[in-house]
C-alpha cells in the first residue's frame, strides 16, 4: 500500500485521512465556513498520531470538487501548498466519486447516484457503478434542476441508491429516483474514502504536480452569482 494523505473541505464536512504503513488515521467533522481554520490541525493530528511526516509520503489527494466553491478553493490551496513543502505529486478526487464509494464499502452498494445540493435550486449529480473494487462514473458530472435529474438518468437502470447532501434539499423532486431518498446514509464526501480512488490513481500514473492541481466545479461559469450566505 502506498503512503498516502486525502484532504477534502468541498462541502459542510471537514475530512482528513492518511493511510500510513497499512493503517488509516481519520478526522471528520461537519463545520460549514469553518474548514479554513480546521484542516491544517487536523493534518497535523493525523501526522502526529502515525508519528511520520509529509516528506515520508508517496503523495497527497484532494477533494477537486464539485461542491462549495470556497470549500473547494480552500482544500486546493491547502493540498498544493502542502505539496510544494514536501515535493509530493497529487491527485484530485471527485466528491461525488468519494460517496459513491462509501456506499460500496460501507453499505455494499454497486449502482449509486450522487447529488450534491448546488445551491441556486440546482444539484451536482453523476452516476457510479462498481469495476475492480472502485466506483466509477457511468455518466458526467454535471449540474442539473432537480426536475431534471430523472431524464439525464434516463438510460441508467438498476441505480437504486442514493449517497449526498441533495436527496435532503430537494426530497419532494427526487424522492422517486432512488429506494432511499428518505433515508440517506452517506451525505457528504469523506476523506477516507478517497484513499483507495488515490492509490489507483498514483500506480496508473495519474498524478500531477502542485502546480498543476485543479478544482472542478462544474458551474464555474456562473460562480459570480452565488448567492450571499449560501456557500
Amino acid at each position: 500500500m502506498l503512503n498516502i494523505i486525502a484532504i477534502d473541505a468541498s462541502t459542510e464536512a471537514c475530512s482528513v485521512a492518511l493511510q500510513w504503513q497499512g493503517k488509516i488515521y481519520h478526522r471528520f467533522e461537519l463545520c460549514p465556513q469553518s474548514h479554513s481554520t480546521l484542516l491544517l490541525p487536523m493534518i497535523d493530528e493525523v501526522l502526529k498520531e502515525a508519528n511520520c511526516t509529509l516528506n515520508q509520503l508517496d503523495g497527497l489527494a484532494f477533494g477537486r470538487g464539485p461542491g462549495s466553491f470556497t470549500g473547494v478553493r480552500i482544500g486546493i490551496g491547502v493540498a498544493q501548498g502542502l505539496a510544494f513543502s514536501a515535493d509530493l505529486k497529487v491527485v484530485g478526487i471527485s466528491t461525488l466519486q468519494a460517496m459513491a464509494q462509501q456506499a460500496f464499502q460501507e453499505h455494499q452498494q454497486d449502482y449509486v447516484i450522487a447529488a450534491i445540493d448546488a445551491r441556486m435550486s440546482e444539484i451536482y449529480l453523476a452516476a457510479f457503478s462498481l469495476k475492480d473494487g472502485l466506483m466509477q462514473p457511468v455518466t458526467q458530472e454535471t449540474v442539473i434542476a432537480p426536475a431534471n435529474a430523472k431524464a439525464f438518468l434516463s438510460e441508467q437502470t438498476g441505480f437504486d441508491y442514493g449517497v449526498g447532501s441533495g436527496w435532503q434539499a430537494y426530497q419532494e423532486a427526487l424522492f422517486d429516483l432512488v429506494d432511499n431518498s428518505s433515508h440517506i446514509d452517506v451525505s457528504f464526501p469523506d476523506a477516507r474514502m478517497m484513499l483507495p480512488i488515490a492509490e489507483s490513481e498514483f500506480k496508473q500514473g495519474n498524478a500531477v504536480s502542485a502546480e498543476q492541481a485543479q478544482p472542478v466545479y462544474v458551474r464555474d461559469t456562473v460562480s459570480w452569482k452565488k448567492l450571499p450566505g449560501r456557500e
